[in-house]
């Protein structure tokens, strides 16, 4: 049996030795119908629709959706559990996070074990650490999905798999979409919608392909994974960007860290409200590096002088 290799809650199991090296990239139609769509509206919305109104509905909707649906709903919460908050402040959140449009809670839970479980091997396909290049990678990962012969087992928690709110979320995440499309139509028309959804919807899918490209192959490194197929790679400028979620190499070495940003100068907007919820009593229990297991794998690089006395910030 090959190791289990996810350090948090989920756990990913595999019974061959290409559990994920042998596979094929196929095209997806569902996906890419979707971002097609998406794309098509939002282009509509710049041509046709133009209007600051719109504007600032896709500024404001979209930071909103990206901060507390996919860095604190999504990925802080239900994926690594890096702090606890009551249950329908959980709902909330990874609803939110369901508006990005990527997948589901549990169909995107799935990938990122798998993703997290292969990127720790010594060695995994392509298509699981963006390693085809720029273009291909960004037909693989928007327009296809990696179909493996031995897929490994993923055994996501009872609470999360059984949970009413998460089985509805998963079989209804395009469609929830809709009511927010009808709210924009009665308040602006067609030109609205285009803004605050399509354009949102483009926003989110293409920005997190983007990301997650440049996060696994350019970038800043403190640490490393020895034994690992994939380093993370810290992308400094996209900090206000991705909520603190550009901060992929810290996330790699402290994957359970509620706090993403671990050195002096890294911005982390996610961190800066889960502050401001502990201190509203919404949120406790915030999980930081040294509150994690020790990593023997895990080594800490050479930085400039003025980081290299520095911590991970607690």
């Amino acid at each position: 049996m090959m190791p289990t290799a996810s350090l948090d809650s989920h756990r990913v199991r595999a019974r061959h030795a290409g559990a994920v090296l042998d596979g094929t990239v196929r095209y997806a139609p569902l996906p890419s119908l979707w971002l097609a769509a998406m794309l098509a509206g939002a282009l509509a919305g710049a041509l046709f629709a133009f209007s600051w109104t719109g504007v600032a509905l896709f500024l404001v909707s979209t930071a909103i959706v990206l901060l507390f649906g996919h860095s604190l709903g999504s990925h802080r919460k239900l994926i690594h559990d890096s702090f606890q908050c009551p249950q329908w402040l959980a709902y909330l959140l990874v609803y939110l996070g369901v508006l990005v449009g990527l997948n589901g809670p549990l169909g995107l839970l799935r990938q990122h074990e798998l993703r997290d479980y292969a990127q720790r091997l010594p060695d995994c396909h392509p298509y699981l650490r963006h390693g085809a290049g720029f273009w291909r990678d960004a037909w693989w990962q928007l327009h296809c999905r990696l179909h493996l012969a031995h897929p490994p087992h993923i055994a996501i928690e009872p609470r999360i798999a059984h949970d009413g709110f998460y089985r509805f979320l998963e079989a209804t995440w395009m469609l929830q979409q809709l009511p927010w499309a009808v709210l924009c139509f009665a308040w602006g028309g067609w030109g609205l919608v285009c803004w605050g959804v399509c354009a949102r919807v483009s926003a989110g899918v293409l920005g997190h392909w983007l990301i997650g490209y440049f996060a696994h192959n350019h970038g800043q490194m403190h640490f490393h994974v020895d034994g690992a197929a994939v380093q993370g790679r810290n992308i400094r400028l996209a900090s206000l960007l991705t909520m603190g979620e550009c901060w992929h190499n810290n996330h790699h070495a402290y994957p359970g860290s509620a706090r993403l940003g671990l050195l002096p100068g890294e911005w982390d907007p996610g961190w800066w409200v889960l502050l401001l919820l502990r201190r509203l009593g919404l949120v406790s229990g915030l999980r930081l590096p040294h509150d994690l297991a020790p990593r023997p794998e895990l080594r800490r690089l050479d930085v400039s002088p003025d980081q290299a006395s520095s911590r991970p910030a607690r």
